[in-house]
């Protein structure tokens, strides 16, 4: 069975950048480039004509850039799956980028198979963590922790707490959440309100990897 097709936009300010990254992937049949764009703004105004699977998304571009870019996709378009591209090494905006709703962040000198896998985990599970985002994400989290371990106590959540806390490692919305478990989406929130300062986290990333560590979830 031939994978499914994937609709995949790119936007970067160099012409040849983008033909080259179409043309490394061209050997893929199950990805269809449908929208390339010069900046963020060219970007959104071709998803008035074409919504894609996944967009491939540089930072530095004239006008309207990738960060306010992806601040504005993850608003107007949730469904969207964002790929950082850029060729910025710098923890700083890995972390940055991650909160504001991108999915993933890759390197401009990352080769056409990561580039596809990253395609499959954002579909599949929502978010791509290759080993530079993982160590970024995992420093950034460790950092924010703000409560005193106790051994002697032990870690548990209720029923309804993990099943929250299983679909949002599922990257389900928090109106998504509500109306699987028939409860309101202040609920869910406050849910998860109260996950965060128990595991000392800042944000739903943080759950994610508390959660896996610590195998509260299956």
């Amino acid at each position: 069975m031939n994978p499914q097709t994937l609709k995949v936009a790119i936007a970067d300010d160099h012409q040849i950048f983008r033909s080259g990254v179409m043309l490394s992937l061209k050997p893929y049949s199950h990805i269809k480039f449908v929208l390339e764009a010069s900046n963020g703004q060219e970007l959104i105004e071709g998803l008035e004509k074409e919504i894609p699977d996944i967009i491939l998304l540089d930072l530095r571009m004239p006008g309207m850039d990738g960060i306010e870019t992806t601040k504005y996709l993850n608003k107007h378009y949730p469904q969207i799956r964002i790929l950082i591209l850029t060729m910025f090494e710098d923890e700083r905006f890995v972390g940055h980028l991650m909160d504001s709703g991108a999915n993933g962040y890759l390197l401009k000198s990352t080769d056409p198979e990561e580039i596809v896998q990253a395609f499959n985990d954002v579909m599949e599970n929502g978010f791509y963590l290759n080993n530079f985002v993982n160590r970024v994400l995992i420093k950034k989290n460790y950092a924010k922790q703000k409560f005193s371990p106790n051994l002697n106590s032990e870690l548990t959540v209720t029923d309804k707490e993990k099943e929250v806390l299983s679909l949002v490692c599922m990257e389900f919305t928090a109106q998504e959440i509500a109306q699987r478990m028939n409860i309101s989406p202040r609920t869910v929130e406050a849910i998860k309100d109260r996950l965060m300062e128990r595991f000392g986290v800042k944000n739903s990333v943080g759950l994610v990897f508390f959660a896996v560590k610590n195998s509260l979830i299956e």
